[in-house]
């Protein structure tokens, strides 16, 4: 028998505040802050989370998977407790991100889109950071790291362990 998934009180709560802002405007507009307060919740937004949120918001399940499979900020699978995404775009190639990504997977014993075997990292490449002025870039979970050397690597590993 299949687990069956559920929200905490608290993310109940933050639910709530959310559907009371979105529903005025359509229920449609609740879905990118419901998938995001899922992710945080359960960490990733698998097909049952997806079945989850439809039936809290009554959308079709393909609508909420359409949006899961658009947007990069949705991790389609479970991830490390750190997850690095390192900025690919022109402007962080030609500062360096090959560099620093052949570092990182150096470092960590992985490849691309791989994660430790003690689900500590998680390395993706993404497409823009937005911070293209200080390439090469990174952003592990919520924090972005700017200007990246190999020693710099060290030293946010190191803060890290």
């Amino acid at each position: 028998m299949k687990k069956q998934i559920r929200f905490s009180k608290e993310a109940q709560r933050k639910l709530k505040e959310i559907l009371s802002i979105h529903a005025k405007i359509r229920k449609e507009s609740s879905i990118l802050p419901v998938l995001s307060l899922a992710q945080d919740e359960f960490g990733y937004i698998s097909q049952e989370v997806e079945e989850y949120v439809a039936d809290l918001l009554d959308i079709p399940v393909v609508k909420i998977h359409e949006v899961v499979t658009f947007y990069t900020l949705y991790n389609k699978e479970e991830v490390g407790k750190y997850l690095l995404q390192v900025c690919r775009n022109l402007p962080c190639a030609l500062s360096g991100c090959g560099e620093i990504i052949d570092y990182l997977c150096e470092k960590l014993g992985i490849r691309v889109g791989e994660t430790t075997p003690d689900k500590k990292f998680t390395l993706v490449t993404v497409e823009c950071l937005g911070a293209c002025d200080t390439g090469p870039n990174m952003m592990i979970n919520d924090v972005y790291y700017r200007r990246l050397s190999k020693e710099r690597i060290d030293e946010i590993l190191d803060e890290l362990e």
